[in-house]
Order: C-alpha cells, then structure tokens, then sequence
C-alpha cells in the first residue's frame, strides 16, 4: 500500500513564521491531515521553526548531500509538498524537481530556467524588456552621468547596493566590483512596489496583488499598503502565462500614477518576506498551493482582493528556556 505524502515543508524557514502558520491555517481550514514542517541550518535560532510541528536540522543547499537529506526527509514524514524561501536554495530544488516528483513530492518553484533569469539580474534585464516591461537604462560607467544606482547582479535582501550622486561617491572598491551593474536612478516621483504573483499548475496567472512599500527595513517591507491599480493589467498583458512558472512570484518595480510609468526592478520566485500583507487582503496563496496539489482543484483567476489593506510591522520575542 503506497504511503499517502500529505505534509508540508516549509525549507529554511528562519523568520517566516507568519508564512508556517498561514499554511497550518489553511490546511486545517481545508479539512486536510497534513503536518507543516520546517528546516534550517541552525533550528535553534530560527524562530519559525518553533511554531511549526516537527523541525528538522539540515546540512547547506550547496552541500552535495542537502538533495539526498532532504529526500529522506520528506519519505521519512511524508511531505507532498516543499516551499522553498530563499535565493540561494531555490536552484538546487528547481534543479531537482523531476526526482523529486517522481517520488510524489512537489517542489513549489519555477523550472530552473526561469530561476537562472531571476538569479542573474543582467537575464532579468532582458527578460523583462523582451515582454514589455521597461528597465532603468544602463550607465556607461566611464562617462556617467549622475545618479547613479548600482547593485550586484546576484544579490538580495539588498546587500551592496550604492546610490552614486557625485564623482566622489564613485570609489575605487565600487568601480572594481565585478558583480555590480551601474544603472539609471529613479527619481523621488516613482513609489516602489511589491506585486505578490500567484501561478497555477497550467502556469498561468491567477491573481496579482501590488503592495506598495512604504518603508522598508533590511530589504524587506515594514509598512505597506495594497493598492489596486493600472500594475494589475499592466502584468496580467505581459505576464499572464510563463512556461515553467508555478507558485509565488515576488516581482519588484517602480510606478508613477500621474503617466502610469513602470520601471521593473527584479524577480524573486518564492514567498516574498512581506507575503503576509498580500495574505491579509484575502489572497490566500498557501490555500491555492494545497488546492492544486492536495486536493487536485483548479484555480481560477480572481481579483477580489481587498486594496487599501495595511500592515504595520513589529518586533516580537520568541523566548525557549534550556
């Protein structure tokens, strides 16, 4: 008798707590018997992994093992389903998705390919112009003309990045980085947005959610409102059906409402940090994910969200006595 995979896993999992409890909502919301694990490096002090029901310690992405680790993992606690979380993780996992479905395991990211465009800023860059997504122009950075933005072409959480205004900003440790790209600045007058992206098991779009960033710490959004607008058209027009493409994609941009003027900026394929925003205006995308492949439904689009909905972040204590 073939052991049912029914649980989730929810892979270096660090801070994401409000993600692992949106998926142990959904699931019981849902009627399903499934479990929401986690992983991590260092367990100990990964506070999602504290609220998760099992937790298991496990070797870097990049160690030749992590592959065979974590398939015994899922067959030792029958986990259907793994939700990766961030950059460095999601090329192995996409890399390995067929083994891992034959085994009946889904591995909720897109196919390497679309993974290796959204890893290297430069495909980015003309990815998104071949679709009709404008980019900030490239700077010759021997005749530049200021400002400047510059940021390495692998990068996240936006480490190493520069504005440059002046020929004094333009250091020698800047202009010999071989990993930043000098681009165009843009101005005061564009606000920045987060669009949450939700891509069904046909590829297709099925529900867009632009949230607009109104501060941000460390990469990642500490005050942020949804906002309904031209961005939802203008995205579903270019990117209404990817090949390859399933689950959350996290696509960042700049926008002027007095011309509807977009700038993208970068993809991140996975559960952005600031998801739960996108959560709370009722675009359960953890629901979705247990639909399609627990359940076996389909999803249709929808855009019956609720804009205008607003998250104010703060910190709280996860406290484990020894």
């Amino acid at each position: 008798m073939k052991i049912p995979m029914k649980n989730i896993l929810i892979t270096s999992a660090g801070q994401r707590v409000k993600l692992t409890q949106i998926f142990m909502e959904s699931a019981k919301s849902l009627g399903l018997d499934s479990k929401v694990f986690t992983t991590d490096l260092n367990p100990r002090l990964a506070p999602a992994c504290y609220i998760s029901d099992k937790t298991f310690e496990v070797c870097r992405c990049t160690d030749p093992l992590y592959i065979e680790e974590l398939m015994q993992l899922c067959h030792d606690n029958q986990v259907g389903i793994i939700i990766p979380t961030i950059d460095t993780e999601l090329r192995v996992l996409s890399d390995n998705k067929e083994k891992f479905l034959d085994n009946g395991i889904f591995i909720i990211a897109p196919d390497s390919h679309f993974v290796s465009i959204c890893r290297d800023k430069r495909k980015t860059i003309a990815y998104m112009e071949s679709i009709g997504i404008p980019m900030p122009k490239a700077v010759d950075i021997h005749h530049p003309v200021f400002p400047i933005f510059a940021k390495p072409y692998d990068g996240s959480l936006s480490t190493n990045i520069h504005i440059i205004r002046s020929e004094e900003d333009l250091t020698s440790d800047i202009l010999n980085d071989p990993k930043l790209i000098f681009m165009e600045y843009i101005g005061n007058d564009f606000k920045e947005f987060t669009v949450d992206m939700y891509y069904g098991r046909d590829n297709e779009v099925k529900e867009i959610v632009p949230r607009e960033r109104i501060k941000v710490r460390a990469g990642e959004i500490n005050k942020g409102i949804t906002r309904k607008n031209y961005i939802v058209d203008f995205l579903k027009q270019r990117m209404g059906k990817i090949p390859g493409v399933v689950g959350c994609l996290c696509l960042q941009l700049f926008y002027r409402e007095s011309d509807n003027q977009i700038y993208g900026i970068e993809i991140n394929p996975r559960f952005g940090g600031g998801y739960p925003l996108t959560y709370h205006a009722k675009a359960n995308y953890p629901e979705y994910i247990l639909r399609e492949y627990f359940l076996n439904q389909n999803i249709e689009y929808t855009d019956s969200w609720i804009s205008n909905t607003l998250m104010l972040r703060y910190d709280q204590e996860v406290i484990s006595y020894e």
